[in-house]
């Protein structure tokens, strides 16, 4: 990992151990579901906006972001690599971002990460985001792919797929994704909620569904349910390992139908051996702790949520490792556009294990080893398995 201008866990020293420490100082990460950060400069005004998650119109005058649990990590944790002391002022650190070109800004924040690979979602507005070619190579490693089922679909009626090829279409997709493609998504929590039937649909209720998607015409955006159970079926099927969004995001979503527990019935009927990773979770990350001790093949993490939650975030990695084994946990910033989220993401995950870990280890419950053990899954291990990286 390269060198730091900063120290995870300075003002915490005296909580984590030694042996914890360095070993979460010197881990390599595996991001297995991250953005790429944007290409272009920001103004200030949009900067800001990009600090809202749940927002997709900019945030009012009279509110600023930096003064958000996220504003403030930021300067926080982000103003030394700028040259700055840390909670450097909001205008300062202003100015000193924008001293940087976007390339240089991204070299500098992504590359201070401590990331070897990243596994990147280009589903969502592609065209102002980095390449994973591009973000590999501003933050170090390698870079491979995940692909959004809904988007896949979508293309398909874009390039005039009729109703009735659809389905087989659809599949030949799936059989025909190139090797960096290591894994699929589905943003079903936006699109019509979770709460569905998640039946398999046969090839005529596709039929049926696809004709009325081709009637509404214009530039399609998949919101059928009986579509969405089918491309999540088909992806199962080719044993592509599934990521999942849960919980926290824009206002897109209904967050009450966002909540994993609605995927039992999916989960009942999937084949246990083709990994399912629920993404972010919060606040619904007890219940999907519950889902992947019940279920072989489900995993998750708690990305999103601690870039946002900022300095209470390691309440949140707390109760994340309540319940779930540590085989099951993957380690995620999801950082979308903003450089400084890459690189927060690893110092907020890092400085919550090891204030988790280190009481644990202090109290006599845990040993050093065992510790170390589950952060080496968490950080890599356990993407490395699910998503066949190595």
């Amino acid at each position: 990992m390269a060198p730091h201008p900063y120290d995870v866990f300075a003002g915490v020293e005296d909580l984590v151990p030694a042996g914890v420490a360095d070993h979460l100082r010197a881990v390599d990460l595996v991001d297995h579901h991250v953005h790429g950060h944007y290409n272009a400069a920001l103004d200030r005004r949009e900067f800001e906006d990009a600090l809202n998650e749940g927002s997709t119109n900019p945030v009012p005058p009279h509110i600023s972001m930096f003064e958000s649990p996220l504003g403030v990590s930021i300067r926080r944790w982000c103003a030394p690599m700028l040259g700055l002391e840390p909670l450097a002022s909001a205008e300062a650190y202003w100015e000193a971002r924008s001293s940087f070109d976007a390339w240089s800004l991204a070299r500098t924040l992504v590359g201070s990460a401590g990331v070897d690979t990243w596994v990147v979602d280009t589903g969502f507005v592609g065209d102002v985001l980095a390449t994973p070619q591009q973000l590999a190579a501003a933050g170090g490693g390698r870079s491979v792919e995940i692909v959004r089922l809904e988007t896949l679909l979508e293309g398909l009626v874009t390039r005039g797929v009729g109703a009735d090829e659809l389905a087989e279409a659809f599949r030949a997709e799936l059989r025909g994704l190139p090797a960096e493609v290591v894994g699929a998504k589905t943003v079903a929590a936006y699109r019509c909620g979770l709460d569905i039937d998640w039946s398999r649909p046969t090839d005529d209720d596709v039929r049926a569904s696809a004709a009325r998607l081709h009637d509404e015409g214009g530039k399609p955006r998949l919101t059928d349910p009986v579509l969405i159970a089918f491309a999540v079926h088909e992806a199962l099927a080719c044993e592509l390992p599934l990521q999942v969004h849960i919980g926290f995001g824009d206002r897109d979503l209904e967050l009450d139908r966002a909540d994993p527990l609605h995927l039992v019935p999916l989960l009942r009927d999937a084949p246990g051996h083709v990994p399912v990773m629920l993404l972010h979770c919060y606040p619904y990350h007890r219940q999907a702790g519950y889902l992947a001790q019940a279920f072989d093949q489900v995993h998750f993490d708690v990305g999103l949520a601690v870039n946002f939650l900022g300095a209470a975030s390691s309440r949140l990695i707390a109760e994340a490792m309540e319940l779930a084994p540590f085989a099951k946990q993957l380690y995620s910033s999801d950082a979308f556009g903003l450089p400084e989220l890459h690189v927060l993401g690893s110092i907020l995950w890092r400085r919550g294990m090891g204030l988790t870990l280190g009481e644990w280890v202090r109290r006599g419950d845990w040993a050093e080893s065992d510790a170390r053990d589950a952060v080496d899954l968490i950080a890599r291990s356990n993407a490395e398995r699910v998503y066949r990286l190595t």
